[in-house]
């Protein structure tokens, strides 16, 4: 299951397909009505429904969306050959079960959507995991749409992620220490003090889950929240689920190898549903023009965090490359005065004790709706999300 749904779930059911349905059908389309949709509990429902309205969540023009997909040269492809690796590793990203003709006719149109998507746009660099969100288009939306709707994503959304450098993605992955301060600052102090940075979620982030979680259910409904949402959603839903487990993080041992390991394993029964809600929640707590301050001054934990993780991705072996920071860690603060070593080793025993009830709010998720759609081209400081 999804999530705890309601008892009169039918109900609802047939009533949220009778309001999409009337949402499409006025001129113009009520995107907002859409919006709310897509949010709400179960979200779009089906394929079918996403095929209509995912369009309309992006702006995508329809002529755009009549255009037959080109293709393009293989040969010679700056691009070719990592997306070529990527797709032919990606087989658990298809349905179990599906004829390998028909996979292998699927990773070729993956194949061309990315090509195709970075030769109209020079700009756009592949990174690895980018395949991740677009086989999930193709999967719902076919090749024709999924190319116009990756297109429009890939510009905006996703644009962040497809500089020449990593620096906006790490920028984007520091607003995650400051919503679990915001909710929870004995969680953030642990993690603090073990050090173990965000490199932990950063394929949530640019895969927007895709690549993490194995129920293809769990992954369309949360592209419907994020289709629906401000391009930051999907680092909010991060945090949320660290907060979901806080007990487990807390148990841990405080060491980074070991915390880093817990966090990276997503469980695949999480209630779903109820984390969508109180990332809402949190965004209309706490949304990002509030938290810029605190999400920059991180940098420097992220940069090395992130040396780190070149250095874990090259040799295939994160945690004993993350081990290896206490160690050095350690040694630096033997060198140095003793008041150094009590300021490091003491993290501010007042943030223990103050609990924010965040995570118990029950914002109507109506308004929460609204306050994310209408709050979508607010704010973007440093990023380019919205050219």
């Amino acid at each position: 299951m999804t999530a705890s749904l309601s008892p009169d779930w039918d109900t609802k059911r047939r009533r949220k397909i009778a309001d999409i349905t009337q949402a499409l059908s006025v001129t113009p389309v009520d995107v907002a009505a859409l919006r709310r949709m897509a949010i709400s509990e179960g979200g779009l429902l089906t394929d079918e429904i996403r095929c209509q309205v995912w369009p309309r969540l992006l702006n995508v023009p329809l002529h755009v969306l009549d255009e037959e997909p080109e293709k393009v040269e293989r040969e010679n492809n700056k691009d070719y050959s990592q997306v070529l690796l990527d797709v032919q590793r990606s087989l658990r990203r298809f349905p179990p079960g599906m004829p390998d003709e028909q996979r292998e006719g699927l990773q070729e149109e993956l194949i061309d959507i990315i090509l195709q998507v970075l030769k109209r746009n020079p700009q756009l660099h592949y990174y690895q995991g980018y395949h991740d969100i677009v086989v999930t288009f193709l999967l719902v939306l076919g090749e024709r749409l999924a190319t116009a709707l990756v297109e429009k994503l890939s510009t905006h959304h996703l644009r962040d992620f497809m500089d020449p450098t990593m620096d906006n993605t790490k920028h984007i992955l520091n607003y995650l220490m400051p919503i679990i301060e915001r909710v929870n600052p004995e969680v953030h102090d642990f993690m603090q003090q073990a050090e173990v940075g965000t490199v932990f979620a950063l394929s949530w982030l640019i895969t927007w889950f895709g690549h993490v979680l194995s129920d293809f259910r769990h992954v369309v409904r949360l592209y419907d929240f994020f289709l629906a949402c401000h391009p930051l959603m999907p680092i909010y839903f991060a945090a949320v689920i660290v907060l979901y487990r806080e007990e487990e993080v807390l148990e841990c041992e405080c060491d980074m190898a070991m915390v880093h390991h817990l966090l990276s394993q997503i469980p695949q029964d999480l209630p779903y549903e109820t984390l969508i809600s109180r990332a809402g929640d949190l965004f209309v707590q706490f949304p990002p023009s509030e938290l810029a301050k605190e999400a920059a001054s991180y940098e420097s934990m992220a940069t090395s965090t992130f040396k780190d993780f070149d250095l874990a991705s090259t040799q295939q072996q994160p945690d004993s490359v993350l081990r290896r920071r206490p160690r050095q860690k350690q040694s630096a603060l033997e060198s140095s005065p003793a008041s150094s070593v009590v300021a490091v080793a003491q993290p501010s025993a007042a943030r223990r004790f103050v609990r924010l009830a965040v995570m118990g709010l029950t914002v109507a998720l109506g308004a929460a709706a609204f306050t994310l759609m209408n709050t979508a081209l607010e704010w973007a400081p440093k990023l380019d999300l919205f050219p």
